[in-house]
């Protein structure tokens, strides 16, 4: 089986050894990455990655619109992509996370029937406590997130989706893929959640604006979950605020962003199934004499950029600010305050 991870990067470089190594595991035969504006190695390390097969490496498309649907619409006509038996786009902070089988990709087809496409719902998983960035697995270090089946008072959560290749596709989107309004519905494609349930009937024909990308998670990842990472370290997520936002330009996360995502009041360590295999694929990522030292030219312009950023009072006064906040997502806190529980 083919299956190929679709993604969009800018400055990720400390992070793409793991994403691949993890997805590889997963069952991962061949990646498509488009980057821009990288100014920390990354597609220094992703030409070398092409070279050794496996990877596919393109500039972004896009000419000042989004850059994720821009790369998106030319990644369904790149071969990579046409001649996979399944495509799955997701970004290098989030992990697919499989509970059955031998947790990979082709045992979650399996146990979801076989459907043409399955949207596999979001766990947002905070900061930690992680102040500093340190080179090891993203999966390992943050194992804290959100009450799973609701998030900032939403009991519906985002989703990404693996899409089989025979899927009646009008275009890929970030977290769903769309087919045609006027397609007959004997044409329709079928659908699953991370349970294997048929998604609901509204998402599935996109009839709610505010819900094409999300259903009700509540049993929705009995067979898989997908962990989110997107703070990660906060010096790692002062970066990406310096960064913006790949998807679309002049974009910047404010506290907000953060706080909803900074919720640690549920443990979830199930991930760690794939560390021991993981570490081992990491270490031969690390031990070859040109993928590792270009890893390690990332991680110290990502150090790097970190620290002028810390020279600077007005990302300084950001980390302080982000690190002196509460835990809990919005409202939550304020609530607190009003009943007296916090202070």
């Amino acid at each position: 089986m083919r299956i190929t991870a679709v993604t969009c990067v800018k400055n990720e470089g400390p992070f793409l050894l793991e994403w691949i190594a993890f997805n590889r595991l997963l069952g991962v035969t061949d990646f498509l990455f488009y980057s821009n504006d990288c100014t920390d190695g990354t597609d220094v390390l992703l030409d070398a990655l092409a070279e050794q097969g496996g990877v596919t490496h393109l500039p972004n498309p896009a000419q000042g619109r989004n850059y994720q649907m821009e790369a998106l619409k030319d990644a369904a006509k790149q071969d990579v992509v046409k001649n996979a038996d399944w495509v799955w786009v997701a970004d290098v902070d989030e992990f697919l996370n499989i509970h059955v089988g031998n947790h990979t990709i082709p045992a979650l087809i399996d146990a979801c029937g076989n459907p043409h496409c399955i949207s596999v719902t979001f766990q947002f998983f905070a900061n930690c406590d992680v102040e500093d960035f340190e080179d090891r697995p993203v999966i390992e270090q943050f194992l804290q997130s959100h009450n799973p089946d609701l998030w900032c008072g939403e009991t519906a959560i985002e989703v990404k989706s693996l899409v089989r290749s025979d899927f009646p596709l009008q275009y890929f989107g970030a977290h769903r893929p769309f087919f045609r309004e006027k397609l007959p519905k004997n044409k329709r494609p079928s659908w699953t959640d991370g349970a294997g349930r048929p998604v609901p009937h509204k998402f599935l024909v996109a009839a709610n604006p505010r819900r094409i990308r999300k259903f009700p998670a509540h049993g929705a990842r009995e067979f898989a979950t997908l962990n989110h990472y997107a703070l990660r370290s906060l010096d790692s997520y002062l970066v990406k605020n310096d960064r913006g936002d790949v998807n679309r330009e002049n974009r910047n996360f404010d506290d907000t962003y953060w706080k909803e995502r900074n919720d640690p009041s549920f443990e979830d360590r199930s991930i760690l199934r794939y560390a021991p295999d993981l570490t081992a694929a990491m270490e031969a990522f690390r031990a070859d004499p040109v993928i590792g030292p270009l890893h390690d030219t990332c991680v110290r312009l990502h150090c790097e950029k970190r620290d002028a950023l810390m020279a600077d009072p007005t990302y300084a006064g950001l980390y302080g600010h982000l690190r002196e906040l509460p835990p809990y997502p919005p409202g939550e806190y304020e609530l607190m305050l009003e009943l007296g529980l916090a202070s």
